[in-house]
């Protein structure tokens, strides 16, 4: 069984902003209709690959309302996650109604593309939030950002790094213990940073999602990434994800084989094996009832 922590969910809102039906004919992707056709869409080809559960990733600020959609059609087979921008007037009332009203799950924060630090007052505001409703997961995006619909596009993504660094994490997620903090693809190129800030924090996880391209910047194969993150946070703070967006593409079986390929080379058991891929995400995104 198969369980996949991150996926983006790009729906028609999301490409409005970036040219709507031109910005698709550029790139040659199927245009995703409603948010219920797309979530339909997504449950076949999960269905397709053997994907048990997924998390499904607003990407744009705005966008809460078309993974709802998606969740509350499926809610057996999805996980709501959106993106919030803090540094927007009343960011924690918005997330707040999100969650209320939406069922998501998740509140996604990328500091590097809106440009505010993680020790904001303004970001410890939407921690209460999550920590006011339990079950709800903070992830952060940290590291290298790249938004490759963007690039393909042409269009200018002016991301600051210097605010993507996973130590700043540090005192938030000892602030807010009972708050899962999700750290997608390994840190992104800050594997050291993102592994200690996981090591000093037990509520921090790591996402092991995407391609993991960043390892060139560090010198390790990605077997040896599986072998030094389970040794500092262990198996059961490692979450699987494929990082999978758009269609035709669909669902990005490679990385998955590829995961599977470097934990088969570094003797991974079984037990450790089945809580990367499932377990732990229906630990921590406990089937929601009807």
């Amino acid at each position: 069984m198969i369980n996949d922590a991150h996926c983006h969910f790009f729906s028609t809102p999301f490409f409005a902003p970036l040219g709507g039906e031109t910005a698709l004919d550029r790139l040659g992707w199927d245009a995703p209709g409603t948010a219920e056709a797309l979530a339909d869409r997504w449950v076949a080809e999960l269905d397709r690959h053997q994907v048990s559960r997924a998390a499904l990733i607003a990407s744009v600020p705005d966008d809460a309302a078309s993974v709802a959609a998606a969740v509350n059609r499926h809610r057996e087979r999805f996980v709501g996650f959106f993106m919030l921008d803090p540094t927007r007037p009343d960011a924690a009332g918005t997330a707040r109604d999100v969650i209320a009203r939406g069922g998501l799950r998740a509140i996604c924060l990328f500091p590097a593309m809106h440009r505010y630090p993680i020790h904001d007052e303004r970001v410890r505001d939407i921690f209460e939030v999550a920590a006011a409703t339990p079950g709800t997961a903070v992830f952060v995006h940290c590291g290298v950002l790249s938004v490759g619909v963007r690039k393909k596009l042409g269009l200018p993504s002016p991301f600051d790094i210097r605010f993507g660094n996973p130590l700043d994490l540090h005192a938030v997620a000892l602030g807010y213990p009972r708050v899962p903090i999700i750290i997608p693809h390994f840190g992104a190129g800050l594997f050291r940073e993102a592994l200690m800030v996981a090591d000093l924090c037990p509520n921090v996880v790591l996402d092991t999602s995407s391609s993991n391209s960043w390892i060139k910047y560090v010198g390790l194969s990605l077997p040896a990434v599986f072998r030094q993150a389970l040794a500092v946070v262990g198996p059961e703070r490692l979450l699987f994800g494929s990082d999978s967006s758009f269609f035709p593409r669909g669902w990005v079986r490679d990385v998955h084989e590829q995961q599977s390929a470097a934990l088969d080379e570094i003797g991974a058991s079984t037990e450790v094996r089945e809580k990367i891929f499932s377990a732990n995400f229906d630990r921590l995104f406990p089937t929601a009832s009807p």
